[in-house]
């Protein structure tokens, strides 16, 4: 079988998953804020909703492909008010009480998750770079399933290997980091999430 299929999946979901948007940073947030487990739980969010658009691209599924890009404004604009969202209650949040609560075993991970996954799949533009890369593979082509399933096997467990090593790399350097500093990584991280959600809207104006 073409095991190899998965070698290239895993490539695939770490290209995807590794440039430093939003979901990236706000990761680190709450790697360091949260611990690890809670900057992992973000990223499994981002990688179900990745793998879900791979799929949709995958399998060809052209009704819910054409209704994703038909209401792609709709989408975006839910989006961006999750990516404001978000940035603002960071930006507002104590490091202190986030640390006390750390301490006191009061974590939310399905938030987390939950947050994660709406950030990720609140952008439509994935499946059309998911739509482009197995086109390149030649899964366009493809008429049976095994290719496709190992594909996406591949693709979900690189986007997992980027944001298990991204967690365990900040986590290394977490406790190094005083309280003043979570107040200034709170404070940017923040706003450069609200600043995604604001570019958002912004390239609402250039859809035609």
């Amino acid at each position: 079988m073409d095991y190899y299929l998965i070698l290239k999946g895993i490539i695939v979901g770490i290209s995807t998953s590794a440039p430093l948007g939003p979901l990236g940073i706000l990761c680190i947030q709450r790697t360091i804020n949260k611990g690890v487990l809670s900057g992992l739980i973000s990223g499994f969010g981002a990688a179900v909703a990745d793998i879900i658009y791979a799929g949709i691209a995958g399998f060809g599924i052209s009704i819910i492909a054409d209704f994703l890009k038909e209401y792609q404004m709709i989408i975006r604009i839910v989006g961006g008010i999750v990516l404001l969202f978000v940035g603002i209650m960071i930006f507002r949040s104590n490091p202190i009480k986030q640390v006390r609560q750390q301490k006191a075993q009061k974590r939310n991970y399905l938030s987390d998750f939950i947050s994660s996954f709406i950030i990720t799949f609140t952008n439509p533009i994935t499946i059309v770079v998911f739509g482009a890369v197995f086109a390149s593979l030649g899964l366009d082509e493809v008429t049976t399933m095994n290719p496709i399933v190992l594909t996406l096997i591949g693709v979900f467990s690189g986007a997992l290997m980027w944001w298990l090593t991204l967690t365990v790399f900040v986590n290394i350097f977490r406790d190094k980091i005083r309280l003043r500093n979570l107040w200034w990584i709170n404070k940017i991280t923040g706003i450069l999430v609200s600043v995604f959600g604001l570019a958002i809207f912004i390239s609402l104006l250039f859809i035609n």
